[in-house]
């Protein structure tokens, strides 16, 4: 059956062949995304012009007027660097430590479900060794592709990869699913709380995508012991306009912060838990308070309140009311090594990326993400020496300023 996603070329894989150009050098051929993705924006510019206006605009929107969605982005833009001048940059290295693990560079692959609609064959396996080659952390969202231990045997033994978790209807479910997630090797585990709804994603409204096409599943539902409900027959249920609306049904909605007292107590006690959807300084108390090990500043990319504010703007509140009791994460807007440096420079102990990830996946699979976490490295790299910072412990807040015309404007609100 063929994918209503898909044009009628491209078939397979579910994306157009890759097209290779000689290279000047020695007349090898090379896949032509790395010569022309110079940046994590060329991803996505590339897979806008080969893939489905579908699975395009799912990957690519954000929900509402997008407002946030567009924020994230700019709002990294506010923010400048200090270059400094006349200090050893000989020896520049990114590597950094996370919950103990080292590290090749402060980055991380945000957890984000479905990435076989963009790699039919491997799914989440290709980003989680691209990862793995990076040197970085990987995490797999409990809506994946393949299922945990299938990503887990995909990588070298010893590869970072933390488990993501929403809270579901099913409670025990949502215990079971975590503990396998520990039992299968991950070493750390991400609590999305941002999610007991969705926001309204238009673009998948007007699309008509309110189901993932055949044969696609989140297959982490597929249980063995068969108990609770089928969770397939909700999140593909077709009730709603949008694809969100349907798989929401399956969370808990009647929430608090001893669920994360609870999660922590009773599937995760040997492992960080990292709250992942905090947006203000209380929240982030709040999260440490019901025994966080972390907290991740995150608004889903500007997929769920839309008008809410930039996640590098939310910065500064959280990593002052956190202290630096517990690290703090962030994802959300990152397209640039000098996005990396502005938001360790922040306070930020790890950043992560997302959306360009599935655009690398579906030109080029995982040797296109591993392109793109080179070149994010690279820009890393170029911005740390240009700053005269030699190591990523180095980095401190006197790296960056806001202008002060958009300072003095905000201190007037």
């Amino acid at each position: 059956m063929k994918s209503q996603w898909l044009p009628e070329t491209r078939k397979g894989r579910g994306i157009a062949p890759i097209e290779h150009s000689s290279s000047p050098d020695d007349g090898r051929k090379v896949p032509s995304y790395r010569t022309e993705c110079l940046n994590a924006n060329d991803f996505q510019k590339v897979a806008k012009r080969i893939l489905s206006k579908q699975l395009y605009e799912y990957l690519a929107s954000g929900s509402g007027d997008e407002q946030t969605l567009r924020e994230n982005q700019l709002a990294f833009k506010r923010w400048f660097l200090r270059p400094r001048v006349m200090r050893p940059v000989g020896k520049i290295s990114t590597r950094a430590t996370m919950f103990g693990y080292q590290v090749e560079m402060p980055l991380f692959c945000s957890p984000a479900g479905v990435h076989a609609l963009c790699d039919p064959k491997e799914g989440e396996c290709a980003t989680a060794r691209a990862a793995a080659k990076a040197g970085i952390l990987f995490g797999l969202s409990q809506h994946a592709t393949r299922s945990m231990e299938e990503v887990a045997d995909a990588v070298p033994p010893g590869a970072l990869q933390f488990y993501q978790a929403y809270i579901l209807k099913d409670r025990a479910r949502t215990l079971r699913l975590i503990r396998r997630a520990i039992k299968a090797g991950y070493q750390g585990i991400f609590v999305t709380v941002d999610s007991v709804r969705f926001g309204y994603r238009e673009a998948d409204a007007r699309n008509n995508f309110n189901a993932l096409p055949p044969p696609h599943r989140l297959v982490n539902y597929d249980e063995e012991d068969g108990r609770g409900m089928k969770l397939d027959e909700t999140y593909n249920s077709q009730q709603e306009k949008a694809w969100d609306q349907n798989s929401e049904q399956m969370f808990e909605q009647n929430v608090s912060w001893e669920d994360i007292a609870w999660i922590k107590r009773e599937a995760a006690p040997d492992v960080p838990v990292l709250v992942k959807g905090i947006m203000t300084g209380e929240d982030a108390e709040l999260a440490i308070v019901a025994g966080a090990d972390g907290v991740m500043v995150s608004n889903h990319g500007g997929r769920q309140l839309d008008g809410a504010l930039a996640t590098i703007d939310v910065l500064p509140e959280v990593v002052q009311a956190v202290g630096g009791r517990v690290p703090v994460w962030l994802d959300s807007g990152v397209r640039r090594g000098t996005d990396i440096l502005k938001a360790l420079a922040l306070g930020a102990s790890a950043v992560g990326i997302g959306k360009p990830l599935f655009f690398a996946l579906a030109i080029g699979g995982e040797d296109a993400v591993c392109h793109l976490l080179q070149l994010l490295r690279t820009e890393l790299e170029a911005a740390m020496a240009i700053c005269g910072i030699e190591r990523i412990p180095d980095i401190c807040s006197s790296n960056v300023v806001q202008h002060s015309a958009l300072a003095s404007t905000q201190s007037r609100l």
